[in-house]
């Protein structure tokens, strides 16, 4: 149902059961997933594309441009996964040249006043806190959360199922399966409690807890415990995610405790 409080220019592509709430805006040149509701006073720019059954909470804003002084106008999207939910206040900005669009992947809870830059990718199932902001290119992998007032430094990565504290700076890298907090940002051990909950057995904890010892309490370089771990540990998936994101990290991963 569209309220005729509402306006949607002609060019906006809804599919079936989208709901419209009153003074809600819907730019040309948006798709829009069937069952999505779009809230009151929420606003949807154009080159927004929605997936199904999303929830975009009152004044959220979806696919303004970005805040780049290098964009030009040029033609980008903000791609949004299906049943997403999109909390109050929050945006997301559409992509620039240097990657062309923003995603947000499936099953993601953005809450109330986060920041989405352009060019970001976030995987499914991911948790962005309140007044948490993510600077432009930043790459969030799937199950990662970010507790309420995260701040996120422009192309850096998130490994999976990372659990950040809250009010934390982000300047590295930070990999996958672990919690990390304080400032400046370090690792705190296993993200246990959250792998349990996803279905990890203990087994599979215990062997990632085993090379996370190798990395940040063997005295160690990165390229000494990498090695290290190449040599010592059964080829797995998650053996070789933990290798691939400390070795292709750009901005270098985050340190253990001092």
């Amino acid at each position: 149902m569209i309220s005729n409080l509402a306006y949607v220019h002609p060019d906006a592509q809804l599919e079936g059961n989208v709901n419209v709430e009153p003074f809600a805006y819907i730019a040309g040149n948006v798709v829009i997933g069937e069952g999505t509701w779009v809230g009151p006073n929420a606003t949807v720019m154009s080159g927004a594309r929605i997936g199904k059954n999303c929830r975009i909470f009152p004044s959220a804003v979806i696919s303004a441009i970005p805040q780049d002084l290098k964009f030009r106008g040029e033609e980008t999207t903000a791609e949004i996964g299906d049943r997403t939910t999109i909390r109050e206040g929050a945006t997301v900005n559409r992509g620039t040249a240097a990657v062309g669009k923003t995603v947000v992947g499936n099953d993601c809870l953005l809450m109330a006043y986060s920041h989405t830059g352009h060019d970001c990718r976030i995987g499914n199932n991911c948790i962005i806190g309140n007044n948490s902001g993510l600077a432009g290119e930043v790459k969030v992998d799937d199950w990662a959360i970010l507790s309420a007032g995260t701040l996120v430094h422009q192309f850096t990565r998130i490994g999976a199922h990372v659990m950040i504290g809250g009010g934390a700076k982000v300047r590295t890298d930070v990999p996958p399966y672990i919690k990390a907090d304080r400032d400046p940002l370090c690792y705190l051990g296993l993200n246990t409690v959250g792998l349990t909950r996803r279905g990890f057995e203990k087994e599979r904890i215990d062997e990632i807890h085993d090379i996370y010892r190798v990395i940040y309490q063997n005295n160690m370089n990165f390229t000494q415990a990498l090695d290290f771990i190449e040599k010592n540990f059964r080829q797995s998936t998650d053996r070789d995610y933990i290798i691939e994101f400390i070795k292709n990290s750009e901005r270098g991963v985050i340190r253990g405790p001092r």
